[in-house]
């Protein structure tokens, strides 16, 4: 499921941890303590501690434990640091999220209400650190975790991939030029075929006949001119 999603466990004692998909390589990279997320225009959720695996941004709420919030990397569309107090009061890491929902069916940033109501709907978060001078460092490992989750290709784009460059056509143009050609002689009027190659070798095996041919009719002549002089 892309976009942001619930998280309902965890692991440890008081607040505790995300659970995290070690069997399939996921790491902690780093906890930021004391961080406020804020969902579009909303009022920040209660004091919580931030967690960014390898695959996946988690939030966990410090009061309640039955709070948090989670994306992947592969649904953060964007992401930057913003410092002006037009669009928030606090330096924050701000987010947009990919929720794989038409835009008129998303929310928009101005929109209230209880955010675990619709997290589908979701597109936009900002990460705000008690301190400050941490804002920097979020932005900086989550381009290090974006660089680790790339987006997948398509697999209809690599069967039908019809861009070739120039030493691709070249050598296409010579190989086929060595299946279709048929006789090494250049200059000879039959030197390729539509892989007809049967053809081909009647062709040439006419021509041979017809040298026989020809030769025939030189013996047969000097034959003849031999018993005249006789």
């Amino acid at each position: 499921m892309s976009g942001l999603k619930f998280v309902a466990e965890r692991t440890g004692d008081g607040a505790g941890q995300p659970f995290l998909d070690t069997d399939n390589g996921e790491e902690l990279m780093h906890v930021q303590p004391g961080t406020a997320v804020v969902f579009g225009s909303r009022p920040p959720e209660s004091p919580g501690t931030l967690y960014i695996t390898s695959k996946q941004v988690v939030w966990l709420s410090d009061t309640d434990r039955s709070k948090g919030y989670a994306v992947d990397f592969l649904s953060v569309s964007l992401h930057a640091v913003s410092r002006d107090p037009e669009a928030y009061r606090d330096p924050c890491l701000y987010a947009q999220i990919d929720n794989g929902v038409e835009d008129d069916e998303s929310e928009g940033s101005s929109d209230e209400g209880d955010v675990s109501s619709d997290l589908s709907r979701i597109t936009e978060l900002r990460l705000v650190p008690s301190d400050p001078n941490q804002v920097d460092t979020l932005f900086q490992i989550f381009c290090d975790c974006a660089e680790l989750n790339p987006e997948p290709i398509e697999e209809e784009e690599e069967e039908h991939n019809w861009i070739f460059s120039a030493d691709q056509l070249e050598n296409q143009e010579a190989e086929e030029d060595s299946e279709w050609m048929i006789s090494p002689n250049s200059t000879h009027p039959i030197g390729r075929s539509n892989g007809d190659h049967d053809l081909a070798h009647n062709v040439l095996q006419l021509q041979i006949n017809d040298q026989r041919f020809e030769d025939a009719e030189e013996m047969d002549s000097d034959t003849k001119n031999g018993d005249n002089h006789s």
